[in-house]
């Protein structure tokens, strides 16, 4: 099954197709760029190049994948409108899969872990997994020094791990953004078992910036 992996709620705009076997998965083609301002203008053109290193046409996928996040507003919302339009477009489903379990599938540390990325605003996005992978608490949204707690002394994958290690004083692990291998591998148990894929939202965890204007004022004519 060749499935193509979107991942935008980081500053990493990621994208790759992956064969997905039960055996596992084999990366074929990859394009990732760290850059958070350039989500809407690298997205297609990765997912392009991305596919033409795998050796494939866009018709020959079977399912997309897209990091569903916790992530900022303007970066998800670029990557899973993409997913959504050329699962639509090539008639194939689109799977969602928390970004943070993207990463989480990719570290294998032999005990429990946290998974921390940068939320701005002085805060992270994190969740907790147990020894396997599986998630056990989160996604939450929450300023590092909150988290310090729970997080001294334990393994942290993800930017955000890195960014505020003074704060947290974890124990650093990688990887620092979702990869194409740990999102499918994610979602793999519904892409093999043909699942219908659950909907396609956004994990945005808190409200965004821009707000609904308000009743316009009264002028007086006095």
């Amino acid at each position: 099954m060749l499935v193509l992996a979107i991942d935008t709620a980081t500053p990493a705009v990621t994208t790759g197709v992956v064969a997905l076997e039960r055996a596992g998965t084999t990366v074929l083609g990859t394009r990732v760029t760290v850059d958070p301002r350039a989500h809407g203008e690298l997205l297609t053109p990765h997912v392009l190049e991305a596919t033409r290193d795998a050796g494939v046409t866009p018709r020959e996928l079977a399912a997309v994948v897209c990091g569903s996040g916790p992530g900022p507003y303007t970066g998800l919302r670029a990557g899973m409108v993409t997913a959504a339009a050329l699962a639509h477009a090539l008639g194939i489903p689109a799977h969602p899969v928390c970004s943070l379990d993207g990463i989480a599938a990719e570290v294998d540390t032999g005990e429990p872990f946290l998974v921390i990325t940068d939320a701005r605003r002085r805060e992270v996005y994190w969740a907790a997994y147990d020894a396997s992978g599986t998630r056990t608490d989160g996604p939450h949204v929450a300023p590092p020094a909150e988290l310090a707690a729970r997080a001294t002394g334990r393994p942290a994958a993800g930017h955000g791990a890195e960014l505020y290690r003074d704060v947290l004083d974890a124990r650093v692990v990688g990887p620092a953004y979702p990869g194409v291998a740990g999102l499918v591998a994610a979602a793999a148990p519904e892409l093999l078992a043909g699942a219908e894929p659950a909907p396609l939202t956004p994990r945005y965890l808190r409200r965004p910036d821009a707000r609904e204007p308000g009743r316009p004022k009264r002028v007086s004519t006095a």
